[in-house]
């Protein structure tokens, strides 16, 4: 897998209808996701947040392919904790296999099935949230649904920001870190041979010169602000006002429905 191939980050311009809605609506939509998700408890629930999910790549035009591309970085994750279900999930009855003093039962199989698909669609989702939303106005989103907090004297405009810059700038370190790579390796560097430890001290000429350049970026960064004035999120005005639409009204409808029809199924196990 190429580093260039992580998509983390990255938004997709386009005028589908996801892309038109309210960000607000967009964010609270993927908690809600997340929830059913967590509610699913058999193969019909699970299906029917599939096929949403699927509804929601196919009217973004955003594709399978850049979904599952951004999925591959985290694929090992998963696997291990697939597996990890699987072996460590105790059934009734007897054991489908044994490996040496591991016991595969159907309920682990079962198991570490819904833990991968659980996961999988939950990246899946929140990538759809960044593809389609720009960082600027997943920013307002952020900040608009936080604003409640303001009366606490928590720092809402700031948190809003550094979490939209953290996520702006992946795909830019992604891109850093690939022609650091390129660089290293076409000085002899190897990167993918050795044991575990040679491969960990060989990332060491990649971390040190990637470290530099992200304290760079956030220094210019940091100066390019100061130099418009910007001290914050207290008496700032918006270029844009948001204002909820009949379609956004809809989705957020449609949301809270699906949140209680998959619990309600997994209450009675349909």
């Amino acid at each position: 897998m190429a580093i260039k191939d992580i998509t983390l980050g990255q938004y997709f311009p386009g005028d589908t209808f996801i892309h038109r809605l309210d960000p607000r609506i967009k964010i609270i939509f993927v908690i809600l996701f997340i929830i059913a998700l967590f509610l699913c408890q058999n193969v019909l629930t699970y299906a029917i947040l599939a096929a949403i999910l699927v509804a929601e790549i196919l009217i973004s035009k955003v594709g399978f392919k850049a979904v599952l591309r951004g999925m591959r970085p985290i694929l090992l994750v998963v696997a291990i904790t697939a597996v990890l279900n699987l072996f460590y999930t105790k059934g009734e009855g007897e054991p489908l296999l044994t490996l040496w003093k591991l016991e595969i039962y159907a309920e682990g199989v079962r198991s570490a099935c819904y833990i991968l698909v659980r996961i999988a669609m939950l990246i899946a989702c929140t990538f759809l949230l960044t593809y389609t939303t720009s960082p600027m106005l997943l920013t307002d989103g952020i900040e608009s649904l936080l604003s409640p907090l303001k009366k606490l004297k928590a720092p809402v405009h700031e948190l809003a920001m550094m979490m939209a810059i953290a996520l702006r700038f992946i795909p830019t370190l992604i891109e850093e870190t690939d022609k650091i790579m390129s660089a290293q390796k076409a000085r002899g560097a190897e990167f993918d041979t050795g044991s575990l430890l040679q491969k960990a001290k060989a990332l060491i000429p990649l971390l040190i010169p990637l470290f530099v350049s992200s304290f760079r970026r956030a220094n210019e960064l940091a100066i390019a602000m100061e130099c418009r004035c910007y001290h914050g999120g207290e008496g700032r005005t918006k270029m844009r006002q948001f204002r909820l639409r009949a379609a956004d009204i809809s989705v957020l409808l449609f949301g809270l429905v699906m949140v209680v029809g998959i619990g309600t199924l997994g209450h009675f196990g349909f």
